[in-house]
């Protein structure tokens, strides 16, 4: 991983500020130590300024590529991140919901639940749902026969 120029850092905290809010920009960009500030410059050159800038693909389009590769992946706590960013970048619950459907039967059913179940409570948060209660969490249970 070569080093990146201060200008395509800058370019690409400007658009995850935009995306994520400054909030959890300063928690893992600004409050990185010396250990993983590569990673973290490399992540607002290469992923936010030199990919998340190109035409093409508008930034609501690009997070919901995003959130179905990263329940593909089974990536919770990611998922949950760029969720908060996909609202803010337009998508809406009926567009999280027909995307994780969707996923479905490329993904398997243990990653596209566990989307579900990391969706509801970042919904709830924004205001897109109403919060989970416990009896809906109780219906959800633990995923078994899946």
């Amino acid at each position: 991983m070569r080093p990146r120029d201060d200008e395509g850092i800058a370019e690409g905290l400007e658009v995850r500020r935009a995306v994520f809010g400054p909030e959890l920009v300063e928690r893992n960009y600004l409050e990185a130590n010396e250990f993983q500030r590569p990673v973290q410059d490399w992540i607002a050159g290469a992923v936010w300024a030199d990919v998340w800038t190109r035409e093409g693909l508008d930034r609501r389009t690009r997070s919901l590529v995003t959130l179905a590769m990263l329940t593909a992946l089974n990536r919770p706590v990611e998922f949950a991140t760029h969720l908060r960013g996909a609202l803010a970048n337009g998508c809406t619950v009926t567009d999280i919901q027909e995307l994780l459907l969707h996923t479905a039967p490329y993904c398997g059913a243990p990653a596209v639940l566990a989307a579900f179940r990391q969706a509801e409570p970042v919904l709830a948060e924004a205001g897109a749902l109403a919060p989970p209660t416990p009896s809906t969490m109780a219906e959800a249970g633990d995923g078994a026969g899946s």
